[in-house]
C-alpha cells in the first residue's frame, strides 16, 4: 500500500494548539475513537433517531463550511461544491465522487468509496454512512443560494457498502416538493 502526506495546508497555532485548514478550525482524531463516540450513541437512541440528529447537524455544518470556504478561496458555483468534496477526501471520511450536479436544479448524485464508517463496522446489512446525508443538501442549499436560485433541498443515502451487494455507497440529493 502506498501513501502520501497530507493535501491540504494544515496550520497549527504556537499559543492555543488550534488545528486550522483554510479558513476553519479543526480537529484531528483517531477514526475508532470517533466511529466509537457515533456507535455507542447509535446504542442508546437508536440509528434513525441519530440520524435525524446527525442530518440537521451536518447540514448547517455544511452549508457554514460552503460558506466560508467560498469567501476564503473566492470560489463560487460547483467550484464550491468540488472543493468541499475534495476535503471530505482528503480528511479520510472516503473519497467522495460526484457522479452528477445540477446547482440550479437542486440535484446531484454522489458515490462514496471506502467509507471510514464502513471500515469499522464491516457488513452490517444496513446503512451505516448517515452521517454524511445531511452534508450534501447543506452543501448543495448554501451553493444554490449564493448563486441567486430558490431551490431548498434534501438528501438521502440509498445504498452503502456495509450492505450485501454493494461496494460503495450512494446518495441522491433531489428538490424538496
Amino acid at each position: 500500500m502506498s501513501s502520501h502526506a497530507p493535501e491540504m495546508p494544515i496550520n497549527v497555532d504556537d499559543e492555543t494548539g488550534v488545528w486550522t485548514t483554510d479558513a476553519l478550525p479543526m480537529l484531528y482524531v483517531p477514526r475508532h475513537f470517533f466511529v466509537n463516540n457515533h456507535m455507542g450513541i447509535e446504542e442508546e437512541i437508536g440509528a434513525e433517531r441519530y440520524a435525524e440528529i446527525l442530518y440537521k447537524a451536518g447540514y448547517k455544518s455544511a452549508y457554514y463550511w460552503c460558506e466560508k470556504e467560498a469567501e476564503a478561496h473566492g470560489i463560487s458555483g460547483a467550484d464550491v461544491w468540488h472543493h468541499y468534496l475534495k476535503r471530505l477526501s482528503q480528511r479520510g471520511w472516503g473519497f467522495f465522487i460526484t457522479e452528477e450536479l445540477d446547482i440550479e436544479k437542486g440535484t446531484a448524485r454522489v458515490r462514496l468509496e471506502n467509507s471510514a464508517f464502513v471500515y469499522q463496522y464491516g457488513k452490517v446489512n444496513r446503512k451505516v454512512d448517515y452521517m454524511f446525508t445531511g452534508w450534501f443538501a447543506g452543501a448543495l442549499d448554501q451553493i444554490a443560494e449564493s448563486l441567486g436560485y430558490s431551490v431548498r433541498t434534501k438528501a438521502v443515502q440509498t445504498q452503502s457498502a456495509a450492505e450485501e451487494g454493494y461496494d460503495y455507497g450512494i446518495f441522491e440529493v433531489t428538490p424538496v416538493a
